[in-house]
Parts: C-alpha cells; structure tokens; sequence
C-alpha cells in the first residue's frame, strides 16, 4: 500500500499555468503506475493522465492533451501535473493514484488514492 499527498491546487485564472504534485510515501513507488483523475462538482470522477512505472508509457485524456503534462521522480517519490492554458472547465478536486499492475484510463483499476487538491479556474 502506498500513502499519497497531493498538493498545488488554487485559484488561477484562464490561460494561467499551474502545476501539482503527489507525494507517495510507503511502499516502493517505482512498482507503481500512477494516475491522475479529476471531479468537478455534480459530475463523476475522470481520468486525467496516467504514467506507468518508469515513465515510458504515458496517456491522457483528449480533453487536457496538449495542455496537460504528467512526469514523475522516482527518486522523490512524486508524481507531477504540469497544467498549462487552464480552461475554466478544468475546475474540479484532481486526485492521484497509484496502480501496481500498469497503467490504466479507468479509476475503479487504482489501489490507493489521494485525499484531492482544488483547482479552480475562473474566467
């Protein structure tokens, strides 16, 4: 099991750039893929990005592609969300999450999940 903290989250305003950050801490953190995932209010929670355990293969969600960028530093135990161009329909709680078997779109696949930072893009 892996403990997981994210921060970074606040109040921005469109087009700003903003980046968050998971700290793990725990289990090995190199023997997990990680996710990012966000809910904004009255709507389900949903996949962000995902990077596997060494980083080589990564996937986002058309809506951030482009814009969004996950990285991680084994070293640190962290995961990071660079968020560029923010749109105020990128508001939501974002949350990460760490998988032990590969990296996955669908969040019901993650094993241990954040507490979620607020982001909140006004225009």
């Amino acid at each position: 099991q892996v403990q997981l903290v994210e921060s970074g989250g606040r109040l921005v305003h469109s087009g700003d750039s903003l980046r968050l950050s998971c700290a793990a801490s725990g289990s090995s953190f190199s023997n997990y893929a990680m996710g990012w995932f966000r809910q904004a209010p009255g709507k389900e929670r949903e996949f962000v990005a995902t990077i596997s355990e060494r980083g080589g293969t990564i996937y986002y969600a058309d809506s951030v592609k482009g814009r969004f960028t996950i990285s991680r530093d084994n070293a640190k135990n962290t995961v990071y969300l660079q968020m560029n161009s923010l749109k105020p329909e990128d508001t939501a709680v974002y949350y990460c999450a760490a998988r032990r078997v590969g990296v996955s779109r669908t969040s019901r696949n993650y094993d241990d999940w954040g507490q979620g930072t607020q982001v909140t893009v006004s225009s």
